[in-house]
């Protein structure tokens, strides 16, 4: 896996821009991810980065994104969001 690429997940959106545009899969979760991962960074990283990521590398981003950049995910959230990531942009 390419680190430059895990780095644009890792990156803070600039500017406040529209995401409407940006349109996740449907699925289980998809509401809940959509409010907190734009909370910091815009939503096209989730489809742009998933033909990288697996389970496990899914796991990894939202660790990091809740315990070191800490993204406002509950504990029983954190399933949620895992779920629909890897249903909907797992390898």
């Amino acid at each position: 896996m390419k680190r430059s690429v895990l780095v644009l997940l890792w990156l803070p959106a600039i500017g406040s821009g529209d995401e409407s545009h940006i349109q996740l899969k449907d699925g289980a979760g998809k509401e809940l991810v959509a409010a907190k991962c734009a909370i910091c960074h815009s939503l096209d990283y989730i489809p742009m980065n998933a033909p990288f990521l697996g389970p496990a590398d899914w796991e990894k981003v939202v660790d990091k994104m809740v315990g070191t950049m800490g993204a406002p995910v509950s504990d029983e959230e954190v399933p949620v969001v895992l779920r629909y990531l890897n249903t909907n942009y797992g390898q």
